[in-house]
């Protein structure tokens, strides 16, 4: 490909988008199909989880809090002096 040439999703190459693409930024439409510019066979990206290319899709970072106990960190602290 050189210059502005268009790409050909539909030649064999790149597997039609699933459902869970739908939203993303790097879909594109083509020949009555959507495909992923990015990735050749879109669903296995999905199979683990989250699609690491998708542009729509954040994960959800859980933020747990950790009680210390005061005396532990009181002495920890006092070691490193």
């Amino acid at each position: 490909m050189t210059g502005n040439a268009e790409r050909i999703y539909s030649d064999g190459g790149f597997q039609p988008a699933i459902d869970r693409c739908q939203g993303c930024a790097r879909i594109v439409d083509q020949g009555g199909a959507q495909y992923c510019t990015t990735y050749l066979y879109p669903e296995a990206k999905w199979k683990l989880g989250l699609c690491n290319f998708a542009t729509h899709a954040k994960p959800e970072i859980n933020v747990t809090k950790v009680r210390i106990n005061p005396l532990k960190a009181a002495k920890r602290a006092s070691k490193r002096k």
